[in-house]
């Protein structure tokens, strides 16, 4: 199948949900293989965005990227219907950070681009075929990709309440996403609303541009256009969500309860996945250790160290070792960090269990690094004396220290360990591991 563009400029006005923000949106023409590339007019020297997952900043809500001082909120009613319409390469450009929100759905986006009229280009379409499954699971939502020779999507989307539960299996081409998916509007419960305003969200909200649920109610300026809207939304959703991949998808994609933050969590697996396909065969990587020689260790050097990946990664840096049994580190806590969506939304507070992994990842580095084991991984077994004084917040860099008190041989080992904030102590533990080596039960 050939690349598409468009044969013409077209535009399109409106208000931003979030931002409230009157916006001007212009779809470009672009060259073969040149992709989809977003350009703030607004911003000096007119910056661009080349929609990737890698620049995902914010998910409460909608999708948002950011590359330098640039950013672009709620782009995935854009991308899903640029994907569902099977065009490659266009220019976006917008006077403001956030694409007009219409009527809620794709539905005024796809118009806009049958407007410019979709062309075909002299080059083939680039697909990311997938060849192994991938999941991801989060909290009570859950996804899992499947191999497949086309992009079918599987949703099953519900509330708590189980009121409005919904499924829907469709496979995805461009007559099925402009007939079944692109109108179906974004929608939120009632009791959220409040929340989204003081979080400084849906600035541009009404029920022009949104289906409202309060109860078993739906609150709508025009009936239901789907009597399963509400799951179609969520297909649109995942469909622009994954054009954060950079390449149109063919995969079998089964969700239960979606939203932006696993939406984006299967595409950076599915990205992890595209990358090692590109690399050809995996190679198994050297073991690293942490040299006696080193007196600090950067993130790149931290995750040669240990295994932990995103979102548990809890140390941002090693300061400095002191002697061979005790170490400084760093976590620089941001509001970006995930578990801060519920924990809590309107007063964020960095969870103790989390602290108190960070001064397990902390001890572990010193161990593996007394001990030499490039293969051997540290478990956390034990905790006591475990004091958390005061709450850690979005802003808070966190000193932790951690000090082996303890060795049995090489493989069990006692450690004392705090995180202080501004010079006071937030937290405090002593912790007791073991390394057990690969392969071992």
């Amino acid at each position: 199948m050939k690349q598409r563009t468009l044969a013409r400029e077209v535009s399109i006005q409106g208000s931003a949900l979030h931002t409230g923000e009157a916006v001007t949106l212009t779809l470009k023409p672009a060259p073969a293989g040149h992709g989809i590339v977003f350009k703030r007019v607004d911003l000096n020297g007119a910056p661009e965005l080349r929609p990737t997952v890698d620049q995902i900043t914010d998910l409460v809500r909608a999708t948002t990227i950011q590359s330098g001082h640039a950013k672009i909120h709620t782009v995935e009613h854009v991308l899903s219907a640029l994907h569902g319409c099977g065009v490659d390469n266009v220019v976006i450009e917008m006077n403001a950070s956030e694409p007009p929100i219409m009527d809620g759905s794709a539905k005024p986006f796809v118009n806009l681009i049958l407007q410019g009229e979709p062309v075909e280009q002299d080059k083939e379409r680039e697909y990311f075929t997938l060849d192994a499954p991938v999941s991801v699971t989060r909290g009570d939502s859950s996804i899992i990709a499947l191999p497949a020779d086309e992009l079918k999507i599987s949703c099953t989307s519900a509330d708590n309440r189980g009121i409005h539960t919904q499924h829907l299996s469709l496979s995805i081409d461009p007559d099925t996403f402009i007939t079944q998916i692109a109108a179906a509007r974004t929608f939120t419960i009632y009791e959220d609303i409040e929340e989204l305003l003081k979080m400084g969200k849906i600035k541009g909200g009404s029920l022009d541009c949104a289906v409202v649920i309060k109860g078993d109610k739906i609150i709508s300026k025009e009936p239901l256009r789907f009597k399963d809207e509400f799951v179609r939304h969520k297909i649109l959703d995942i469909i622009g969500d994954v054009m954060l991949l950079g390449l149109p998808l063919k995969a079998h994609i089964i969700a239960t309860r979606p939203g932006h933050a696993i939406n984006a969590e299967l595409t950076k697996a599915l990205f992890e996945r595209l990358q090692e396909k590109k690399k050809g065969p995996k190679k198994k990587p050297r073991p690293s250790t942490v040299l006696p020689t080193e007196t600090s260790l950067d993130i790149r050097r931290i995750m040669d160290t240990i295994p932990h990946r995103y979102p548990f990664v809890l140390i941002d840096r090693v300061v400095e070792f002191i002697g061979d049994d005790e170490l400084v580190a760093i976590k620089n806590v941001t509001i970006n960090e995930p578990y801060f969506m519920g924990h809590f939304p309107t007063n964020p507070v960095m969870p103790g269990v989390l602290q108190l992994e960070a001064m397990a990842q902390a001890a572990g580095i010193i161990l593996l690094r007394k001990v030499a084991k490039a293969s051997g991984t540290p478990f956390f077994m034990s905790a006591d004396k475990v004091k958390f004084r005061r709450p850690v917040r979005p802003g808070d860099q966190v000193i932790i220290n951690a000090k082996i008190t303890k060795m049995r041989g090489e493989k069990l080992a006692a450690a004392e360990c705090n995180c202080t904030v501004g010079g006071q102590v937030v937290s405090s533990a002593e912790l007791m591991f073991a390394i057990v080596e690969e392969g071992e039960d």
